[in-house]
Protein backbone atom coordinates (compact mmCIF):
# COMPACT_ATOMS: atom_id res chain seq x y z
CA UNK A 1 0.00 0.00 0.00
CA UNK A 2 1.21 3.23 -0.99
CA UNK A 3 1.93 6.18 1.74
CA UNK A 4 -1.29 7.46 3.54
CA UNK A 5 -3.31 4.57 2.30
CA UNK A 6 -5.15 2.83 4.56
CA UNK A 7 -7.64 -0.49 4.28
CA UNK A 8 -11.30 -0.13 5.20
CA UNK A 9 -13.16 -2.28 7.29
CA UNK A 10 -14.56 -4.21 4.44
CA UNK A 11 -10.69 -5.35 3.46
CA UNK A 12 -11.18 -3.06 0.16
CA UNK A 13 -8.47 -0.33 -0.73
CA UNK A 14 -9.64 3.25 0.72
CA UNK A 15 -6.92 4.75 -2.42
CA UNK A 16 -8.95 2.74 -4.98
CA UNK A 17 -11.95 3.80 -3.94
CA UNK A 18 -10.97 7.37 -3.32
CA UNK A 19 -10.00 6.97 -7.14
CA UNK A 20 -12.91 6.24 -8.04
CA UNK A 21 -14.16 9.01 -6.47
CA UNK A 22 -11.97 11.33 -8.41
CA UNK A 23 -13.04 10.00 -11.72
CA UNK A 24 -16.67 9.99 -10.88
CA UNK A 25 -16.35 13.92 -9.82
CA UNK A 26 -14.14 14.95 -13.24
CA UNK A 27 -16.05 13.84 -15.65
CA UNK A 28 -19.32 15.10 -13.78
CA UNK A 29 -16.98 18.43 -13.92
CA UNK A 30 -15.88 17.93 -17.49
CA UNK A 31 -19.67 17.80 -17.91
CA UNK A 32 -20.52 20.82 -16.43
CA UNK A 33 -17.49 22.75 -18.09
CA UNK A 34 -18.60 21.77 -21.50
CA UNK A 35 -22.26 22.72 -20.59
CA UNK A 36 -21.72 25.92 -19.48
CA UNK A 37 -18.59 26.36 -22.37
CA UNK A 38 -16.12 27.14 -19.81
CA UNK A 39 -11.87 26.27 -20.25
CA UNK A 40 -10.26 24.32 -17.72
CA UNK A 41 -8.53 21.50 -16.80
CA UNK A 42 -9.20 18.89 -13.67
CA UNK A 43 -6.16 17.73 -11.90
CA UNK A 44 -7.12 14.79 -9.36
CA UNK A 45 -5.52 13.78 -6.27
CA UNK A 46 -6.05 12.26 -2.86
CA UNK A 47 -5.11 14.37 -0.18
CA UNK A 48 -5.94 13.82 4.05
CA UNK A 49 -7.93 10.33 3.60
CA UNK A 50 -10.15 12.05 0.77
CA UNK A 51 -10.23 12.85 -3.17
CA UNK A 52 -9.31 15.95 -4.24
CA UNK A 53 -10.49 17.43 -7.34
CA UNK A 54 -8.83 20.81 -8.83
CA UNK A 55 -10.29 22.78 -12.18
CA UNK A 56 -7.35 24.98 -13.43
CA UNK A 57 -6.69 27.12 -16.49
CA UNK A 58 -3.85 27.87 -18.16
CA UNK A 59 -5.29 31.06 -18.48
CA UNK A 60 -3.90 32.71 -15.37
CA UNK A 61 -6.16 35.66 -15.38
CA UNK A 62 -9.15 33.17 -15.94
CA UNK A 63 -12.36 35.19 -15.09
CA UNK A 64 -14.27 32.26 -16.17
CA UNK A 65 -13.16 30.04 -13.26
CA UNK A 66 -13.49 33.13 -10.66
CA UNK A 67 -17.46 32.98 -11.75
CA UNK A 68 -17.19 29.33 -10.69
CA UNK A 69 -15.60 30.41 -7.12
CA UNK A 70 -17.90 33.16 -6.36
CA UNK A 71 -18.10 35.83 -3.99
CA UNK A 72 -16.79 34.24 -1.10
CA UNK A 73 -16.38 30.84 -2.75
CA UNK A 74 -20.26 30.35 -2.45
CA UNK A 75 -20.41 28.89 -5.90
CA UNK A 76 -17.59 26.58 -5.86
CA UNK A 77 -19.02 25.55 -2.24
CA UNK A 78 -22.60 24.87 -4.05
CA UNK A 79 -20.59 22.85 -6.62
CA UNK A 80 -19.02 21.17 -4.25
CA UNK A 81 -22.05 19.72 -3.21
CA UNK A 82 -23.11 19.00 -6.88
CA UNK A 83 -20.32 17.27 -7.32
CA UNK A 84 -20.67 15.14 -4.11
CA UNK A 85 -24.26 14.20 -4.41
CA UNK A 86 -22.85 13.15 -8.38
CA UNK A 87 -20.71 10.83 -6.86
CA UNK A 88 -22.88 9.33 -3.80
CA UNK A 89 -25.43 8.97 -7.20
CA UNK A 90 -22.72 6.44 -8.48
CA UNK A 91 -21.06 5.10 -5.49
CA UNK A 92 -24.16 4.67 -2.86
CA UNK A 93 -21.60 6.06 -0.49
CA UNK A 94 -21.41 9.69 0.94
CA UNK A 95 -18.23 11.61 -0.15
CA UNK A 96 -15.69 14.32 1.46
CA UNK A 97 -14.90 15.07 -1.95
CA UNK A 98 -12.86 18.52 -1.74
CA UNK A 99 -13.13 20.84 -4.88
CA UNK A 100 -10.76 23.66 -5.51
CA UNK A 101 -11.21 26.06 -8.83
CA UNK A 102 -8.21 28.32 -10.07
CA UNK A 103 -6.46 27.59 -6.83
CA UNK A 104 -9.06 29.37 -4.30
CA UNK A 105 -8.92 27.00 -1.66
CA UNK A 106 -5.34 26.12 -1.61
CA UNK A 107 -4.86 30.32 -1.12
CA UNK A 108 -8.10 30.43 1.14
CA UNK A 109 -6.14 28.21 3.12
CA UNK A 110 -2.59 29.58 3.54
CA UNK A 111 -4.61 32.85 4.68
CA UNK A 112 -6.51 30.59 7.39
CA UNK A 113 -3.89 29.05 8.93
CA UNK A 114 -2.25 31.99 9.07
CA UNK A 115 -5.06 33.57 10.80
CA UNK A 116 -5.43 30.62 13.31
CA UNK A 117 -1.40 31.07 13.73
CA UNK A 118 -2.06 34.52 14.92
CA UNK A 119 -5.21 33.81 17.01
CA UNK A 120 -3.13 30.92 18.68
CA UNK A 121 0.32 33.68 19.59
CA UNK A 122 -2.77 36.18 21.00
CA UNK A 123 -3.90 33.57 23.45
CA UNK A 124 -0.71 32.31 24.61
CA UNK A 125 0.00 36.20 25.47
CA UNK A 126 -3.15 36.99 27.17
CA UNK A 127 -4.19 33.67 28.59
CA UNK A 128 -7.58 34.62 27.19
CA UNK A 129 -9.93 32.91 24.94
CA UNK A 130 -10.07 34.36 21.28
CA UNK A 131 -13.30 33.86 18.93
CA UNK A 132 -13.07 34.22 15.78
CA UNK A 133 -15.66 35.30 12.72
CA UNK A 134 -17.88 33.08 11.97
CA UNK A 135 -16.41 30.84 8.99
CA UNK A 136 -17.61 28.03 6.95
CA UNK A 137 -17.21 24.10 7.99
CA UNK A 138 -13.88 23.93 5.79
CA UNK A 139 -12.74 27.28 7.21
CA UNK A 140 -12.87 26.14 10.46
CA UNK A 141 -11.46 23.11 9.83
CA UNK A 142 -8.29 24.76 8.81
CA UNK A 143 -8.30 26.88 11.93
CA UNK A 144 -8.10 23.83 14.04
CA UNK A 145 -6.01 22.26 12.55
CA UNK A 146 -3.88 25.40 12.73
CA UNK A 147 -4.60 26.11 16.59
CA UNK A 148 -4.09 22.12 17.45
CA UNK A 149 -0.36 22.61 15.87
CA UNK A 150 0.23 25.68 17.80
CA UNK A 151 -0.41 23.58 20.62
CA UNK A 152 -3.72 24.83 22.06
CA UNK A 153 -7.16 23.71 21.99
CA UNK A 154 -10.18 24.79 19.61
CA UNK A 155 -14.04 24.40 19.55
CA UNK A 156 -16.92 25.22 17.15
CA UNK A 157 -19.41 27.54 18.84
CA UNK A 158 -22.71 28.86 17.99
CA UNK A 159 -25.28 27.67 14.79
CA UNK A 160 -24.60 27.67 10.79
CA UNK A 161 -24.28 29.84 9.65
CA UNK A 162 -22.84 31.83 12.05
CA UNK A 163 -20.36 28.93 13.85
CA UNK A 164 -17.28 30.11 14.27
CA UNK A 165 -14.28 28.75 16.30
CA UNK A 166 -13.40 29.45 19.67
CA UNK A 167 -9.36 29.25 20.79
CA UNK A 168 -8.64 28.47 24.41
CA UNK A 169 -5.62 28.40 26.42
CA UNK A 170 -3.34 24.96 26.44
Amino acid sequence: MTEGTTATAEGGDTLTRLEQEGEIAADYLEGLLDIADLDGDIDMDVEADRAAVSIVSSDVSSRDLQKLVGRDGEVLEALQELTRLAVHRETGDRSRLMLDIGGYRAKKRAELTEQGAKAAAEVKNTGEPVKMNPMTPFERKVVHDAIKAAGLRSESEGEEPQRFVVVLPA
